[in-house]
Protein backbone atom coordinates (compact mmCIF):
# COMPACT_ATOMS: atom_id res chain seq x y z
CA UNK A 1 0.00 0.00 0.00
CA UNK A 2 1.31 3.35 -0.82
CA UNK A 3 2.23 5.98 1.59
CA UNK A 4 -0.91 8.39 2.39
CA UNK A 5 0.83 11.73 0.98
CA UNK A 6 1.62 9.84 -2.32
CA UNK A 7 -2.07 10.67 -3.55
CA UNK A 8 -1.39 14.28 -2.66
CA UNK A 9 1.68 15.04 -4.33
CA UNK A 10 0.83 13.17 -7.75
CA UNK A 11 -1.92 15.45 -7.70
CA UNK A 12 -0.03 18.52 -7.51
CA UNK A 13 2.59 16.49 -10.47
CA UNK A 14 -1.00 16.40 -12.74
CA UNK A 15 -1.37 20.01 -12.07
CA UNK A 16 1.85 20.65 -12.96
CA UNK A 17 1.23 18.33 -16.42
CA UNK A 18 -1.62 20.37 -16.86
CA UNK A 19 0.02 23.16 -17.81
CA UNK A 20 1.70 21.40 -21.10
CA UNK A 21 -1.96 20.57 -22.93
CA UNK A 22 -1.63 21.74 -26.21
CA UNK A 23 1.53 22.81 -26.11
CA UNK A 24 3.94 19.50 -26.51
CA UNK A 25 3.08 17.77 -29.28
CA UNK A 26 4.14 15.19 -30.62
CA UNK A 27 5.25 14.25 -26.68
CA UNK A 28 2.95 13.80 -24.04
CA UNK A 29 1.81 16.59 -21.47
CA UNK A 30 3.73 15.75 -18.28
CA UNK A 31 4.31 16.97 -14.83
CA UNK A 32 6.83 16.35 -11.96
CA UNK A 33 7.52 17.27 -8.52
CA UNK A 34 10.11 17.30 -5.89
CA UNK A 35 9.60 16.38 -2.41
CA UNK A 36 11.42 15.98 0.66
CA UNK A 37 10.83 14.90 4.18
CA UNK A 38 7.04 16.54 3.77
CA UNK A 39 8.51 19.76 2.03
CA UNK A 40 8.12 20.62 -1.79
CA UNK A 41 11.60 20.90 -3.08
CA UNK A 42 10.95 21.75 -6.67
CA UNK A 43 7.70 21.61 -9.96
CA UNK A 44 8.35 21.57 -13.48
CA UNK A 45 6.63 20.19 -16.27
CA UNK A 46 7.55 19.69 -20.03
CA UNK A 47 6.70 23.05 -22.23
CA UNK A 48 7.59 21.56 -25.89
CA UNK A 49 8.89 19.28 -27.52
CA UNK A 50 13.05 19.25 -27.34
CA UNK A 51 12.57 20.64 -24.13
CA UNK A 52 13.56 19.64 -20.99
CA UNK A 53 11.37 16.97 -19.62
CA UNK A 54 9.08 17.25 -16.61
CA UNK A 55 11.42 15.50 -14.33
CA UNK A 56 14.62 17.54 -15.36
CA UNK A 57 12.35 20.73 -15.55
CA UNK A 58 11.61 19.74 -11.83
CA UNK A 59 14.98 18.67 -10.57
CA UNK A 60 16.80 21.89 -12.11
CA UNK A 61 14.08 23.84 -9.85
CA UNK A 62 15.30 22.05 -6.67
CA UNK A 63 18.62 22.63 -7.40
CA UNK A 64 18.19 26.26 -8.06
CA UNK A 65 16.40 26.97 -4.80
CA UNK A 66 17.79 24.83 -2.73
CA UNK A 67 20.96 23.72 -3.91
CA UNK A 68 22.04 20.11 -5.38
CA UNK A 69 22.67 18.42 -1.65
CA UNK A 70 19.04 18.99 -0.41
CA UNK A 71 17.71 16.97 -3.20
CA UNK A 72 19.52 13.77 -2.28
CA UNK A 73 17.25 11.68 -0.95
CA UNK A 74 13.94 12.84 -1.81
CA UNK A 75 11.02 11.30 -3.24
CA UNK A 76 10.21 12.54 -7.54
CA UNK A 77 6.77 12.27 -8.43
CA UNK A 78 5.96 11.81 -12.33
CA UNK A 79 2.59 11.54 -13.93
CA UNK A 80 4.40 9.20 -17.03
CA UNK A 81 7.07 6.53 -16.27
CA UNK A 82 10.59 8.52 -16.74
CA UNK A 83 12.19 7.90 -20.53
CA UNK A 84 14.94 5.56 -20.44
CA UNK A 85 16.56 6.62 -24.08
CA UNK A 86 18.26 8.90 -25.83
CA UNK A 87 16.41 10.92 -27.68
CA UNK A 88 15.97 14.78 -28.53
CA UNK A 89 16.85 14.96 -24.63
CA UNK A 90 18.80 12.59 -22.64
CA UNK A 91 17.65 9.76 -20.57
CA UNK A 92 15.33 10.99 -17.26
CA UNK A 93 16.40 7.72 -15.67
CA UNK A 94 20.10 8.72 -15.94
CA UNK A 95 19.02 12.32 -14.73
CA UNK A 96 17.15 11.08 -11.40
CA UNK A 97 19.88 8.78 -10.89
CA UNK A 98 22.51 11.16 -11.14
CA UNK A 99 20.50 14.00 -8.79
CA UNK A 100 20.78 10.92 -6.09
CA UNK A 101 17.04 10.72 -5.37
CA UNK A 102 15.90 7.86 -2.98
CA UNK A 103 11.94 7.18 -4.44
CA UNK A 104 10.51 7.55 -7.97
CA UNK A 105 6.87 7.48 -8.02
CA UNK A 106 5.08 7.27 -11.64
CA UNK A 107 1.40 7.25 -12.69
CA UNK A 108 1.43 5.78 -15.66
CA UNK A 109 3.74 3.16 -17.38
CA UNK A 110 4.78 4.58 -21.16
CA UNK A 111 3.32 3.00 -24.05
CA UNK A 112 5.92 3.83 -26.54
CA UNK A 113 7.52 0.09 -26.76
CA UNK A 114 11.32 1.62 -26.45
CA UNK A 115 10.87 3.22 -22.86
CA UNK A 116 8.21 0.60 -21.39
CA UNK A 117 8.60 -0.67 -18.08
CA UNK A 118 12.27 -0.30 -18.67
CA UNK A 119 12.77 2.56 -16.19
CA UNK A 120 12.15 0.62 -13.03
CA UNK A 121 14.79 -2.17 -13.71
CA UNK A 122 17.18 1.28 -14.44
CA UNK A 123 16.39 2.82 -11.72
CA UNK A 124 15.77 -0.06 -9.23
CA UNK A 125 19.39 -1.56 -9.97
CA UNK A 126 21.24 2.27 -8.94
CA UNK A 127 19.12 1.49 -5.74
CA UNK A 128 16.27 3.69 -6.19
CA UNK A 129 12.85 2.64 -5.35
CA UNK A 130 9.91 2.60 -7.34
CA UNK A 131 6.25 3.14 -7.17
CA UNK A 132 3.95 2.94 -9.81
CA UNK A 133 0.14 3.32 -10.50
CA UNK A 134 -0.30 6.12 -8.62
CA UNK A 135 -3.38 8.29 -9.39
CA UNK A 136 -2.88 6.32 -12.76
CA UNK A 137 -6.60 6.99 -13.66
CA UNK A 138 -6.81 10.93 -13.43
CA UNK A 139 -3.20 10.32 -15.62
CA UNK A 140 -4.54 7.87 -18.41
CA UNK A 141 -7.34 10.47 -19.00
CA UNK A 142 -4.84 13.37 -19.49
CA UNK A 143 -2.29 11.06 -21.77
CA UNK A 144 -5.29 9.47 -23.85
CA UNK A 145 -4.57 11.27 -26.81
CA UNK A 146 -0.87 10.28 -26.69
CA UNK A 147 -1.68 6.57 -26.11
CA UNK A 148 -4.19 6.44 -29.02
CA UNK A 149 -1.68 7.53 -31.30
CA UNK A 150 0.93 5.46 -29.84
CA UNK A 151 -1.44 2.19 -30.21
CA UNK A 152 -3.37 3.27 -33.83
CA UNK A 153 -1.68 6.30 -35.43
CA UNK A 154 -4.51 8.37 -35.28
CA UNK A 155 -5.27 11.31 -33.04
CA UNK A 156 -7.61 12.11 -30.24
CA UNK A 157 -10.56 13.83 -32.02
CA UNK A 158 -13.21 16.05 -30.57
CA UNK A 159 -16.53 16.81 -32.03
CA UNK A 160 -17.62 20.77 -31.11
CA UNK A 161 -20.53 22.00 -31.83
CA UNK A 162 -23.13 24.42 -30.90
CA UNK A 163 -26.54 24.19 -31.15
CA UNK A 164 -30.32 25.15 -30.51
CA UNK A 165 -32.37 23.05 -28.67
CA UNK A 166 -33.95 21.64 -31.54
CA UNK A 167 -30.32 20.68 -33.22
CA UNK A 168 -30.21 23.45 -35.72
CA UNK A 169 -26.30 25.29 -36.35
CA UNK A 170 -27.61 28.47 -37.21
CA UNK A 171 -30.70 30.82 -36.29
CA UNK A 172 -33.16 32.05 -38.45
CA UNK A 173 -32.40 34.81 -41.38
CA UNK A 174 -32.30 38.22 -40.05
CA UNK A 175 -31.14 37.43 -36.45
CA UNK A 176 -27.54 37.06 -34.80
CA UNK A 177 -24.96 34.93 -36.21
CA UNK A 178 -24.46 33.70 -32.41
CA UNK A 179 -26.41 30.63 -30.86
CA UNK A 180 -24.70 31.00 -28.35
CA UNK A 181 -23.52 33.95 -25.40
CA UNK A 182 -20.37 35.02 -24.62
CA UNK A 183 -19.56 33.14 -22.25
CA UNK A 184 -19.49 30.13 -24.34
CA UNK A 185 -17.71 31.70 -27.15
CA UNK A 186 -15.06 32.29 -24.30
CA UNK A 187 -15.26 28.65 -23.35
CA UNK A 188 -14.30 27.75 -26.92
CA UNK A 189 -11.12 29.54 -26.94
CA UNK A 190 -10.22 27.92 -23.88
CA UNK A 191 -11.03 24.49 -25.98
CA UNK A 192 -9.11 25.21 -28.62
CA UNK A 193 -6.40 26.18 -26.95
CA UNK A 194 -6.00 22.39 -25.83
CA UNK A 195 -5.54 20.84 -29.51
CA UNK A 196 -3.23 20.78 -32.16
CA UNK A 197 -5.41 20.85 -35.03
CA UNK A 198 -8.75 22.18 -36.12
CA UNK A 199 -10.08 20.43 -38.57
CA UNK A 200 -13.11 22.16 -41.08
CA UNK A 201 -14.82 21.17 -44.18
CA UNK A 202 -14.55 23.23 -47.60
CA UNK A 203 -18.40 23.65 -47.47
CA UNK A 204 -18.07 25.43 -44.13
CA UNK A 205 -15.29 27.48 -45.50
CA UNK A 206 -17.07 28.79 -48.24
CA UNK A 207 -19.79 29.35 -46.21
CA UNK A 208 -18.42 31.01 -43.28
CA UNK A 209 -15.05 32.01 -43.68
CA UNK A 210 -14.05 31.24 -40.22
CA UNK A 211 -10.39 32.22 -38.68
CA UNK A 212 -10.44 29.07 -36.56
CA UNK A 213 -7.70 30.48 -34.48
CA UNK A 214 -6.97 31.33 -30.37
CA UNK A 215 -7.64 35.29 -30.31
CA UNK A 216 -6.47 35.41 -26.47
CA UNK A 217 -2.94 35.82 -26.30
CA UNK A 218 -2.36 34.91 -22.80
CA UNK A 219 -3.84 31.33 -24.49
CA UNK A 220 -0.82 31.47 -27.21
CA UNK A 221 1.87 31.49 -24.45
CA UNK A 222 4.21 28.86 -25.13
CA UNK A 223 2.60 26.99 -28.25
CA UNK A 224 1.85 28.32 -31.84
CA UNK A 225 -1.86 28.81 -33.55
CA UNK A 226 -3.20 25.43 -33.89
CA UNK A 227 -2.90 23.63 -37.57
CA UNK A 228 -6.40 24.62 -39.61
CA UNK A 229 -7.15 21.54 -41.90
CA UNK A 230 -9.52 22.37 -44.65
CA UNK A 231 -11.14 18.97 -45.77
CA UNK A 232 -12.06 19.21 -49.78
CA UNK A 233 -12.17 17.27 -52.48
CA UNK A 234 -12.14 20.62 -54.59
CA UNK A 235 -9.96 22.95 -53.33
CA UNK A 236 -9.87 24.85 -56.34
CA UNK A 237 -13.43 26.33 -55.78
CA UNK A 238 -12.06 27.46 -51.72
CA UNK A 239 -12.44 31.09 -51.43
CA UNK A 240 -8.95 31.97 -51.19
CA UNK A 241 -10.04 35.79 -49.57
CA UNK A 242 -10.79 33.75 -46.79
CA UNK A 243 -9.06 34.51 -43.78
CA UNK A 244 -7.60 30.87 -43.59
CA UNK A 245 -5.74 31.72 -46.77
CA UNK A 246 -4.74 35.33 -46.01
CA UNK A 247 -4.16 36.10 -41.97
CA UNK A 248 -0.63 35.89 -40.18
CA UNK A 249 -1.05 32.35 -39.64
CA UNK A 250 -1.96 31.17 -43.19
CA UNK A 251 1.04 29.16 -43.39
CA UNK A 252 -0.45 27.07 -40.43
CA UNK A 253 -3.29 26.03 -43.39
CA UNK A 254 -3.48 22.66 -44.40
CA UNK A 255 -5.78 21.22 -47.35
CA UNK A 256 -6.42 17.54 -47.64
CA UNK A 257 -8.40 15.37 -49.49
CA UNK A 258 -11.84 14.19 -47.79
CA UNK A 259 -12.21 10.57 -49.49
CA UNK A 260 -9.90 8.69 -46.98
CA UNK A 261 -10.49 10.26 -43.70
CA UNK A 262 -8.71 7.92 -41.12
CA UNK A 263 -5.56 8.33 -43.77
CA UNK A 264 -5.70 11.72 -43.53
CA UNK A 265 -5.80 11.97 -40.06
CA UNK A 266 -2.83 9.06 -39.97
CA UNK A 267 -0.75 12.02 -42.05
CA UNK A 268 -1.65 14.52 -39.44
CA UNK A 269 0.31 12.55 -36.88
CA UNK A 270 2.98 11.49 -38.84
CA UNK A 271 3.87 14.99 -40.53
CA UNK A 272 2.59 17.52 -38.14
CA UNK A 273 2.91 15.12 -35.07
CA UNK A 274 -0.71 16.10 -33.82
CA UNK A 275 -2.00 14.25 -31.19
CA UNK A 276 -5.35 15.94 -30.71
CA UNK A 277 -7.60 17.57 -33.20
CA UNK A 278 -10.98 19.50 -32.97
CA UNK A 279 -13.84 19.14 -35.52
CA UNK A 280 -15.90 23.05 -35.94
CA UNK A 281 -17.47 22.16 -39.08
CA UNK A 282 -20.70 21.56 -40.23
CA UNK A 283 -23.39 18.23 -39.80
CA UNK A 284 -22.40 16.57 -43.04
CA UNK A 285 -18.56 16.55 -42.36
CA UNK A 286 -19.06 16.16 -38.79
CA UNK A 287 -21.34 12.94 -39.15
CA UNK A 288 -19.01 11.63 -41.78
CA UNK A 289 -16.20 11.52 -38.95
CA UNK A 290 -18.71 10.19 -36.37
CA UNK A 291 -19.84 7.59 -39.28
CA UNK A 292 -16.29 6.33 -39.48
CA UNK A 293 -15.71 5.93 -35.98
CA UNK A 294 -12.77 8.48 -35.84
CA UNK A 295 -14.59 10.90 -32.75
CA UNK A 296 -13.51 10.03 -29.69
CA UNK A 297 -14.76 12.83 -27.47
CA UNK A 298 -17.55 15.45 -27.69
CA UNK A 299 -18.10 19.26 -26.44
CA UNK A 300 -21.81 20.52 -27.23
CA UNK A 301 -23.07 24.00 -26.50
CA UNK A 302 -26.52 24.47 -26.32
CA UNK A 303 -28.85 27.25 -26.54
CA UNK A 304 -31.87 27.81 -25.12
CA UNK A 305 -33.63 28.54 -28.53
CA UNK A 306 -35.43 26.67 -30.65
CA UNK A 307 -34.14 27.81 -34.23
CA UNK A 308 -35.89 25.19 -36.93
CA UNK A 309 -34.40 25.30 -40.49
CA UNK A 310 -32.25 22.95 -42.63
CA UNK A 311 -28.86 22.99 -41.14
CA UNK A 312 -28.75 20.16 -38.79
CA UNK A 313 -25.75 19.61 -36.59
CA UNK A 314 -25.42 16.04 -37.48
CA UNK A 315 -26.33 14.87 -41.06
CA UNK A 316 -25.37 11.49 -41.56
CA UNK A 317 -26.94 8.27 -43.28
CA UNK A 318 -27.17 7.24 -39.60
CA UNK A 319 -24.82 4.99 -37.32
CA UNK A 320 -25.84 0.81 -37.23
CA UNK A 321 -25.98 2.17 -33.65
CA UNK A 322 -26.09 4.86 -31.09
CA UNK A 323 -22.78 5.16 -29.17
CA UNK A 324 -23.42 5.80 -25.59
CA UNK A 325 -21.41 8.37 -23.39
CA UNK A 326 -19.49 7.91 -20.70
CA UNK A 327 -17.22 10.74 -18.09
CA UNK A 328 -20.06 12.91 -18.83
CA UNK A 329 -20.05 16.90 -17.89
CA UNK A 330 -22.73 19.15 -17.59
CA UNK A 331 -21.87 23.12 -17.41
CA UNK A 332 -23.51 26.15 -17.44
CA UNK A 333 -21.79 29.28 -19.55
CA UNK A 334 -24.01 31.95 -19.04
CA UNK A 335 -27.58 31.30 -20.33
CA UNK A 336 -26.40 27.88 -22.35
CA UNK A 337 -25.13 24.35 -20.90
CA UNK A 338 -21.82 23.15 -22.24
CA UNK A 339 -21.96 18.73 -22.42
CA UNK A 340 -18.73 16.84 -22.65
CA UNK A 341 -18.17 12.89 -22.93
CA UNK A 342 -16.35 10.20 -24.02
CA UNK A 343 -17.44 8.10 -27.00
CA UNK A 344 -17.65 4.30 -25.83
CA UNK A 345 -17.44 2.83 -29.13
CA UNK A 346 -14.19 0.90 -29.66
CA UNK A 347 -11.29 2.66 -30.90
CA UNK A 348 -10.05 1.96 -35.01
Amino acid sequence: MNPPMDEHWMRLALTEARKGVGKTAPNPPVGAVIVKDGVLLGSGWHRAAGMPHAEREALADAFETHGTVAVRGSTVYITLEPCSTHGRTPPCTQGLIDAGVARVVYACVDRNPEHAGRADAILTSAGIEVISGVCHVEAEKLLRPFFKVRETGLPWVIWKTAMSLDGRLTRPPGESQWLTGEAARADVQQLRATVDAILTSGATVRRDHPALTIRVPELLEGRPQPWRVVFSDQPDSLPQEAALFTDAWRGRTLIRPRHDLAETLRGLVREQGILTAMTEAGGIFSAALLDAGLVDELVVYCAPRLCGGPSPALAGAGLPESPRLQETEFMRLGDDIRLRGVITRPML
